[in-house]
Formats: C-alpha cells, sequence, structure tokens
C-alpha cells in the first residue's frame, strides 16, 4: 500500500510489541521500519523493467525481514543502550518490516513475498493501494497514542482499536471479493462464457465495487458488480488479447517479465511502430469496449523495438488522458449502483 499507510502500521505494531517500555520511540522507530521496503524504489527509478521486476522484490521478502531485524535491532541497542536490549528492539524491526509485505500482498500488485526461492507474485487483490478507512482511523489511534504517558492502560487500548478496526476492514473486504466472486461465477454460467482463467478485483478506494476478468480463447470478458447493485445480472464487455501483434518478440525477456507481471492477464494493441501492453490484473477505467489504450487502462506499457534488435520498454500512466474530477465522479455513482456510470 502506499508508503504513508505503511508508515502508520509499522507504527501501530512497534507500539504493540515496545510501546510500554520503549514509549513514542516505539511508534517511530516502527513507523521508519514499516517503511524501510519501499526504499526499492531508489533502484528502480528510470527503468520500467526494473520497476515491475525489483519492486516489491527482495525487500518485500519473508527473508528480508529475518536479516534485516537482528541487524536494525543490533544497531539501535547501541544507539540506546537501555534496558530494552537487543532482544527486544529486534522484535520490533521484525514485526514491524514483516507487516509491510504482508499488508501489500492484499493489493493487485503483487509481493514476491518467497524470494530467493521463488519470484512468484502474491497478490490477493482485495483491497487497493490508497484506502482512507483503512489509513485513517489506524493513523488517528497513533496520533491519540502519542500524547498518552506509556504506562497509561489507555494508550494500549487506542492502539489496540486502530489495529483491530484496520483488520476487521480488512476481513471484510476479503468477505466481499468471496461474495462478488461468486456473483461472478454464477453469472458467467447464466451467460454460458466458459473460463479456466478468472479473476475478481477491486476497483479504487473502496471495498464494494468489484471488477471481473475472465479469460477464453482470443481474450476477455469484463464486467463490474457493486454490493450495491439492484440485481446480480453482470453486462460484460469483450476485449481482445491480441496476441499476434508479439509474435516475433514473445520470447523475449522483456515480454515475458511483463507477462508474468500481469499473471499473464494481459492486452495488446500497435500504434505506428509501437506495441501497447496493458496488464489486465489492475482493472480498467470502465471504457475497455474503446480501441483507444489511453481511455481504457490506468496506465499501460509501451514497448519499442531499438535499432540493434533489442527492446525498451517505458510505462505509460495517461495522466494526461483522464479527467480525475470526472472519474471519480463516475466511480462513485458506479459504487452507488448506477451501471451506466462509467458510459456517461
Amino acid at each position: 500500500m502506499d508508503s504513508l499507510t505503511q508508515f502508520i502500521l509499522g507504527a501501530a505494531v512497534g507500539e504493540a510489541v515496545l510501546g510500554k517500555k520503549a514509549g513514542n520511540k516505539a511508534i517511530l522507530w516502527g513507523g521508519i521500519a514499516g517503511t524501510i521496503p519501499d526504499l526499492d524504489v531508489f533502484f528502480t527509478m528510470g527503468s520500467a523493467l526494473k520497476e515491475i521486476t525489483l519492486h516489491r522484490g527482495i525487500s518485500h521478502s519473508l527473508i528480508f525481514a529475518v536479516v534485516m531485524a537482528p541487524i536494525l535491532g543490533w544497531l539501535i541497542n547501541k544507539l540506546y543502550k537501555d534496558k530494552i536490549g537487543f532482544k527486544g528492539w529486534t522484535l520490533l524491526f521484525f514485526w514491524s518490516i514483516v507487516t509491510h509485505p504482508i499488508l501489500d500482498t492484499f493489493t493487485t500488485y503483487g509481493t514476491q513475498l518467497f524470494l530467493p526461492f521463488s519470484d512468484y507474485r502474491a497478490g490477493i487483490n482485495n483491497i487497493f493501494i490508497i484506502d482512507f478507512v483503512y489509513t485513517i482511523p489506524l493513523m488517528i489511534c497513533i496520533i491519540v497514542c502519542l500524547f498518552i504517558n506509556r504506562e497509561n492502560p489507555k494508550r494500549r487500548k487506542w492502539n489496540n482499536f486502530g489495529l483491530i478496526f484496520s483488520s476487521a476492514y480488512m476481513l471484510l473486504s476479503l468477505v466481499n471479493k468471496g461474495y462478488a466472486s461468486h456473483v461472478f461465477s454464477n453469472s458467467l454460467e447464466e451467460k454460458g462464457i466458459k473460463t479456466e482463467h478468472c479473476m475478481t478485483g477491486v476497483t479504487p478506494l473502496n471495498i464494494l465495487l468489484w471488477y471481473n476478468v475472465a479469460e477464453v480463447d482470443s481474450g476477455y470478458y469484463i464486467g463490474y458488480y457493486s454490493l450495491l447493485d439492484e440485481d446480480k445480472n453482470i453486462d460484460y464487455s469483450f476485449l481482445k488479447r491480441n496476441e499476434q501483434l508479439i509474435e516475433d518478440i514473445k520470447d523475449t525477456y522483456e515480454v515475458n517479465r511483463l507477462k508474468w507481471f500481469s499473471n499473464n492477464y494481459y492486452a495488446i494493441e500497435k500504434v505506428g511502430d509501437e506495441i501497447h501492453f496493458a496488464t489486465l490484473k489492475f482493472g480498467t477505467n470502465g471504457n475497455q469496449s474503446d480501441t483507444s489504450f489511453s481511455k481504457a487502462f490506468p496506465f499501460y506499457f509501451i514497448i519499442k523495438k531499438q535499432s540493434d534488435g533489442s527492446l525498451l520498454l517505458e510505462n505509460n500512466r495517461g495522466e494526461e488522458d483522464i479527467d480525475i474530477k470526472k472519474a471519480l465522479g463516475q466511480l462513485y455513482r458506479r459504487v452507488l449502483g448506477n451501471k451506466n456510470a462509467f458510459k456517461e
């Protein structure tokens, strides 16, 4: 999730582990530890290929937390030389670091949790990378804790409330996803759409509106369902995969990495000498029937063939093609059950 949320979660975990002994220092170092895994972005800047391969890579693995926790615990113990000791600080850093990739695993982006043994991208896709309902209550509770003496039992109660609320919200998102997946499955069956490769994901800033991507031989059926919809009739649109457009480069490292990153949910178009590669696991802008990728997808990759035969990847995030105010308005109306919101 976003760095602010990771800092707040790390701070809350730090408080839970060591707050009674270390006070606000536990919140500070817990928050810092919670953001450490995201420092990998400094190794990916300027390269679309590195961004999808290295970001949420080894620094987001379980092994990273195991290795880094005692190192940081030793350093902070040397810094303070207090009664908390090496073990106490090590536990704080371990739990504050390891909860970062675990939280990221619930998002769509995917986390290489099991490196260096496997580069499998674990991504449950039940919560968006920014979710105010998850973050704000936890942040309020942490701020309150800063002003309560560490010996006061109210401090632990506030922190526990924040952690319990955010965890309950996460659990609710999993329940909602399970229900939405069931609705999609029944809808596909009713419409006679046969698929063996299907995914359900959450739309931005909420856990009520879900999208479904169902793969068939030549492409994908994409539909939306809100828990506030009046009925369970899903209006699917079809998107061609256009696999033939990458026939001559399908076995290259760059294309294989894009497919891996996309969990094999992707669509392709060709514009001049450029190949546009869209990752469907992030959903669409609700305009997937549009022939322009810039309107159909939040972002996509541009593959360019160089004169020496190599491939260059670039990100196209399409911010200039998106009216944010209009998009948020459409999203809000669709969440509330207006099935034509994305077409307005």
